[in-house]
């Protein structure tokens, strides 16, 4: 294909055009009809390079745009790999297992909704999944709640906070990973600087769960569901001491800003020689975890699903997701199309304060339109990243705000695929849990608040905002 004209500047109309048939795009063919995100980005990226060969950009241009595009999202590609061979490994070993068991034996009755949170998020940060965590140890929590007499709607609010606090805190999960390369962070300085505003949401949603918990007057029941999978794992896994050195390799090497991925990988060697000494693995077994996942077959439901995760190919489909963003994302930059829509923005955008709020709204915009936990942490980087850049914000500011407004947001919306999927596993309505699960929207306040006042907005060289 040839350029049919020279090279025009496009108008701020059809520099939205593409954003907008994105977003009807995602709308209706991912809200309605579920069609999966990466075909709907590859359109929308098509539709994008037709705008782009109109203005007369050749396809060798368009191409290159594309390339630096997918070339942003090879650090993150190469991470979620070595998660993945990481989290089978750790599997295989038990040491997982033996967290989720012992996390589970920390429940206290009488402070129920305390200790779902806290347990659930234990279980996300170790497993690096809320969904795992809200399908297995969340309907455990819940047959509890039920047994109490507790009211189900702040039961799945604990639930739900305490999974998706681990979700993103966890080095492991792919929404932090997704956030950190799509601002260019490092993944663990934006775990760090996620605290700010975390853990005060969090730590806010213990307090209110245990004023709440402790007028309800629960009584001790034993869940029959609980039992179930704390006996099913004891019985299946040799638990030991030594199980636990895969995760402190791990957090011993990010303390200390060794590389990332030699950290993982060296962890993952550990928990295999671990898996072959404890719990008698075969070698041809503990490939197949590496590769495909870990394949468990308790005969417990509940367990299994926890349990059968990791591998490389774990990992594919959120790796589409991201590569297809970016391609949508690198023909608008190369087009010219992404300047003009950032010169808007930034017009009225001009200091750390009205940026912030301009991002906070654009996640959950993304996040309300399209459902997407993905698409509402790379779409609104992308678009914004260079506006943090312009005002010299280092790049993990970016990334924890996508993070906690785009990602995490996502479950509270009840046509999305994480609320569809929660509202059936808790067997609670969205709206029922929504007002519980403070951990996932404080951060929308306590990020504006940051922004506005410029407390946390660090610099490009390490020092403080300014300015708001």
């Amino acid at each position: 294909m040839t350029s049919p004209a020279p090279v025009k500047k496009p108008s701020l109309f059809l520099s939205l055009l593409p954003l907008i048939l994105m977003a009807v795009l995602l709308g209706i063919g991912y809200g309605v009809y579920q069609i999966k995100p990466q075909v709907l980005l590859v359109a929308a990226a098509a539709l994008t390079g037709l705008l782009g060969w109109g203005l007369g950009y050749s396809w060798k241009e368009m191409e290159k745009g594309i390339v630096e595009g997918i070339a942003k999202a090879m650090p993150a590609i190469l991470i979620m790999l070595a998660v993945g061979v990481m989290i089978g490994a750790w599997m295989a070993a038990g040491t997982i297992p033996m967290v989720v068991y012992y996390g589970l034996k920390l429940i206290s009755p009488k402070f129920f909704l305390v200790t779902a949170c806290f347990v659930c998020s234990l279980t996300a940060v170790a497993t690096g999944t809320s969904w795992g965590t809200i399908g297995t140890v969340g309907v455990a929590f819940m047959g509890i709640a039920m047994g109490l007499g507790l009211p189900l709607g702040p039961a799945a609010g604990a639930v739900v906070c305490g999974a998706y606090f681990g979700d993103k805190m966890s080095p492991f999960s792919d929404i932090p990973n997704l956030a950190a390369v799509t601002a260019g962070a490092d993944l663990f300085d934006h775990i760090k600087h996620m605290m700010w505003s975390a853990v005060p949401g969090w730590l806010l949603s213990l307090g209110v769960f245990f004023f709440f918990g402790f007028r309800s007057q629960a009584q001790a029941v034993s869940s029959e569901v609980l039992t179930k999978i704390t006996g099913t794992l004891r019985t299946h896994f040799t638990f030991n001491v030594w199980l636990l050195l895969p995760l402190v390799i791990v957090f011993a090497l990010a303390f200390a800003k060794k590389p990332t991925i030699p950290g993982m990988l060296l962890s993952s060697l550990i928990a295999v020689l671990l898996a072959a000494v404890f719990q008698k693995a075969p070698l041809a077994d503990l490939a197949a975890s590496l590769n495909t996942g870990y394949p468990a077959a308790t005969g417990v439901p509940e367990v299994d699903r926890l349990l059968s995760r990791g591998g490389l190919m774990s990992m594919m489909e959120t790796q589409l997701v991201a590569i297809t963003a970016f391609c949508f994302g690198g023909i608008m930059q190369k087009t010219g199309m992404l300047g003009v829509v950032l010169d808007k923005v930034m017009a009225g955008a001009r200091k750390a304060g009205s940026i912030v709020l301009v991002t906070i709204g654009s996640c959950v915009v993304t996040a309300l339109v399209t459902g997407s936990s993905y698409l509402a942490v790379i779409l609104p980087g992308e678009l914004l990243g260079p506006a943090f850049r312009k005002l010299r914000l280092a790049p993990k500011n970016l990334s924890r705000i996508i993070d906690e407004c785009g990602g995490i947001i996502v479950p509270l919306v009840p046509w999305s695929m994480a609320g569809v999927y929660v509202a059936g596993a808790l067997g609670v309505p969205v709206l029922d849990y929504l007002p519980w699960a403070i951990g996932n929207y404080a951060a929308l306040f306590i990020l504006a608040v940051f922004g506005l006042t410029g407390f946390t907005m660090t610099r490009e060289d390490g020092g403080p905002r300014d300015e708001a």
